[in-house]
């Protein structure tokens, strides 16, 4: 099949979650597996085009009430791949530092730039003569191209046989805007209204989006289940349960050339599940990397994230002290939310031996927390799918998670009667839980220690493969060329 894959971000050359992983990941994937992917993202400021090959060509984009608007392309591919990835070149647009926002602060434009780049992914389509029979969109910020094929596309010969996915990546982010939107998307004034883009008087991309795409998936299944609820269905549980006929939920698969402590290339000494003995090298790199006092003996417990309200930062800055009470050493990298970032560093100067902190982003670290610590910390409030908890099974790094979304479809709670388990699952969004249950898991390190060992080996056997997760779009895809 030809499939057109557009997102918003795409990793390596953009990224500032989960979407930019899969959308790096999954057309790789399914080339592999005969398919014919071209992903389309925009060029951003930061994306260099000293390494992309500039297209021939621009492209005219009907705007609706804006007007035609021009923009460039550039071309380049996937890492270790043949996959082709298009850039939308329009410095008015995407020549900014940030992908949706600056300092915390969205910008107020998101509507037209995101509008514009499903426009200009179906026009790019049009000018490449590569008709789509898969036409797979990503969150809010492509939400529009099921909207588009269904309305202003819906008798044009080239696009006559394409399907839509719309992927829901994380639901809490839903693109809401002012009405006066319908006139850039260009879209009858008839289907505003509440089963389909109305939402409290304003346009909702996402829910538009739902209603029109030919297929709807999640990136797990247990995510499939939590939208429709009160819970976690952030107003639009409603709306996705009138659509589940058509809801499938496909966990993330993980990118072993880049995760595995066996060809890891960033961290200090290389292991398997057959040389577990030689992650302990890892273990004291990171000790020596935050300052921490040097001990093989010490729980180090790793956390690698946005500092964001998502992600139970809340939670640890509740019950950090009581954490560090345990005896354990602890170490994080991530940035966000200006109070964390504060509160954090504070800790760490407060207990230097204890604990580590780096605000920012940096992928060398990261790698070497997932290698070095003894178990890593999740404790969202909700996670879609997570790709950090499968990172650190197959690092022997036993995860300790809530039991939501992805992570509860991935870590099997541990249970020394039945000896079974890769990590430590909690229920209760508190902090109570969250210290109850890390207090266990510490109390199994220093007691149990085969039964901790033993976990480490069943975890870093787990496998999680993107061949595996793409078959399942692939079968997504044809059912519903078969509808």
């Amino acid at each position: 099949m030809n499939i057109l894959f557009v997102a918003s971000e795409v990793t390596p050359f953009a990224k500032t979650g989960g979407l930019a992983d899969v959308s790096g990941a999954l057309p790789k994937a399914l080339e592999k597996l005969g398919e014919n992917v071209k992903v389309v993202m925009p060029r951003y400021y930061g994306i260099n085009r000293d390494n992309l090959q500039r297209l021939p060509m621009a492209l005219g984009v009907d705007m609706g009430s804006l007007g035609e608007i021009w923009c460039g392309i550039y071309k380049g591919y996937l890492h270790k791949s043949n996959v082709e990835v298009y850039f939308i070149e329009h410095e008015e647009f995407y020549g900014r530092s940030g992908l949706y926002d600056e300092n915390g602060i969205a910008y107020q434009d998101n509507d037209k730039r995101f509008v514009f780049l499903s426009k200009a992914s179906l026009k790019l389509s049009q000018a490449l003569n590569f008709k789509p029979d898969i036409v797979h969109a990503n969150d809010w910020h492509s939400a529009a191209l099921p909207i588009l094929l269904k309305t202003i596309y819906k008798n044009d010969k080239f696009f006559k046989d394409t399907k839509s996915i719309l992927t829901i990546h994380n639901l809490q982010h839903q693109g809401v805007f002012d009405k006066s939107v319908l006139d850039i998307l260009g879209v009858e004034r008839i289907h505003f209204n509440p089963y389909t883009l109305e939402a409290l008087g304003a346009v909702n991309m996402l829910k538009g989006g739902i209603a029109f795409c030919d297929a709807l998936t999640t990136v797990s299944q247990k995510y499939a289940k939590e939208i429709q609820t009160d819970e976690y269905g952030f107003g639009l549980q409603e709306h996705i349960r009138a659509y589940s006929y058509k809801l499938f939920g496909i966990l993330n698969g993980v990118d072993y050339d880049e995760w595995d402590p066996a060809v890891d290339r960033y961290i200090k000494k290389n292991y398997s599940v057959n040389s577990l003995e030689d992650k302990i090298e890892n273990k004291r790199d990171l000790q020596e990397i935050f300052n921490l006092v040097p001990s093989d003996n010490t729980v180090l417990i790793g956390f690698v994230g946005r500092f964001a309200k998502q992600k139970g930062i809340e939670l640890i800055s509740s019950c950090i002290e009581g954490i560090l009470q345990l005896g354990v050493q602890m170490v994080m990298l991530g940035s966000g939310e200006r109070w964390a970032e504060d509160f954090f560093g504070e800790i760490s100067r407060r207990y230097p031996q204890r604990f580590g902190c780096f605000a920012g982003y940096n992928n060398e670290l990261a790698h070497k927390i997932e290698a070095g610590s003894d178990m890593f910390l999740m404790p969202s409030l909700f996670e879609p799918c997570g790709l950090n908890q499968i990172y650190s099974l197959r690092y022997g790094t036993l995860p300790i998670v809530r039991a939501v979304g992805g992570l509860d479809d991935t870590i099997i709670n541990y249970d020394k009667f039945e000896d079974k388990g890769n990590g430590f699952k909690f229920y209760d969004a508190s902090a109570h839980a969250l210290y109850h249950t890390l207090k266990w898991a510490v109390e199994v390190f220093k007691e149990e220690q085969e039964q901790f060992k033993k976990m480490q080996k069943r975890a870093m056997k787990e496998h999680f493969s993107w061949l595996d997760s793409a078959k399942k779009y692939q079968k997504v895809y044809n059912w519903t060329k078969g509808k």
